[in-house]
């Protein structure tokens, strides 16, 4: 018998028994959905906040301050920006406050605290007036640039330049609007207000230096400007983990590493409904078996051989599998916009996810179908032909 002529009379065989194939392909049909679904969640997610981290700049570096002991001023801050390949620095202090401007006003609006090099280091554009300046720093200058929600929620106008802003109770003059940022990890993007960072410690009584941001001169020198860094700060703390310099690229990989680990997961979870559905193919296969044990003993009788019988069988199991596993990835496809709105993130599924999915789900066909086809063909057609 031809290999075309097995996968016909397996087409048949499934399509005579309509209603037990389509019940015995949910299993695979909702396994192959969950697997599909659940790694483009994992990976959409990634590609998410990768994009956000991407978005402050491959040179941006954070430096977290644990040993209260480290006391750092302002000008211990200055020494970093002078490191080599240290191209600017900014302390960085923040909370959140009540913002007003007469009855309008915004509750837990981020106010933060950071110095002229800031801009450079965030990459901020401004869409009127500017920045914070060092002499707004050193004269503790009552001076603040906001985000664009900030203006548009109190003044209902990006001409804001000029207006005062009420924080604690304390007006500040607005001589800067930024322009559009979005959101980031760190920052709620467009609703926020900047003061100068001195300002800030006398606003917050915080006079504890416990973040700095910096950024390196160049991408290709990122780590020895890390390097440089940490051996500065070793002169101001004693502890071994008093103190962490960290780049986007380390924050990155460690990203990558917990996705991978989130996804493994995941998929393994929805592994098991693809196992109960290779089980049920299983059990349905030998059922079919023994119902066709009459059929098996005349098509020996005729000539097919055990090859013949086996491949089937088996392409009666692939066919099942198969056909679950393109219907539930394109359940998955057409259904990503809702799973994604459950996980709160767009979920596009790659053409990758969908080729892994079914070659998986004809795995599954062989590796659960390969035993009742064994068996079918083992049949002596003798026997299979007495058998009622």
């Amino acid at each position: 018998m031809r290999i075309y002529e097995t996968v016909i009379s397996a087409f048949s065989a499934v399509w005579a028994h309509k209603v037990r194939s389509i019940l015995t392909m949910l299993g695979i049909i909702i396994g192959i959905f969950a697997v599909t679904a659940l790694i483009s969640v994992g990976q959409s997610s990634n590609a998410a906040v990768t994009e956000q981290i991407e978005g402050l700049g491959s040179n941006l570096l954070t430096i977290s301050i644990r040993d209260s002991r480290a006391n750092l001023d302002t000008d211990d801050i200055e020494g970093i920006g002078n490191l080599s390949g240290v191209a600017a620095v900014s302390p960085y202090v923040s909370s959140t406050y009540t913002v007003k401007n007469g009855n309008n006003s915004m509750e837990d609006i981020s106010v933060a605290g950071v110095k002229a090099d800031y801009q450079d280091i965030r990459e901020y554009g401004l869409l009127s007036g500017r920045f914070i300046t060092d002499r707004d720093s050193e004269k503790r200058l009552k001076v603040a640039v906001i985000g664009v929600d900030v203006a548009v929620e109190l003044y209902n106008s990006y001409d804001v330049v000029g207006e005062t802003i009420s924080i604690d109770g304390i007006k500040y003059e607005i001589v800067g609007l930024l322009e559009e940022q979005g959101d980031d990890e760190t920052e709620s993007g467009d609703e926020i207000v900047l003061i100068p960072f001195v300002t800030a410690q006398r606003l917050m009584e915080n006079t504890t230096i416990s973040t700095i941001y910096a950024s390196a001169s160049s991408s290709d020198i990122v780590e020895a400007a890390v390097a440089n860094i940490e051996n500065y700060l070793l002169q101001y703390s004693s502890e071994d983990n008093g103190f962490t310099v960290t780049s986007q690229e380390s924050i990155l990989e460690s990203l990558d590493e917990v996705t991978a680990t989130q996804t493994a997961m995941l998929g393994g979870i929805a592994g098991i409904s693809l196992l109960v559905g290779g089980i049920g193919i299983m059990n349905i296969m030998l059922v079919s078996v023994m119902e066709r044990t009459r059929e098996i003993g005349v098509e020996k009788a005729i000539g097919a051989t055990r090859r013949d019988i086996l491949l089937q069988f088996l392409f009666e199991a692939i066919i099942v599998s198969g056909i679950g596993g393109l219907i539930g990835i394109m359940l998955a496809q057409f259904g990503s916009g809702f799973v994604g709105t459950l996980a709160g993130t767009e979920v596009t599924v790659q053409s990758g996810v969908m080729l892994m999915a079914f070659a998986f789900s004809v795995v599954i066909g062989v590796g659960f179908g390969i035993y009742p086809a064994i068996k079918a063909s083992k049949l002596n057609p003798i026997d299979a032909l007495r058998y009622e």
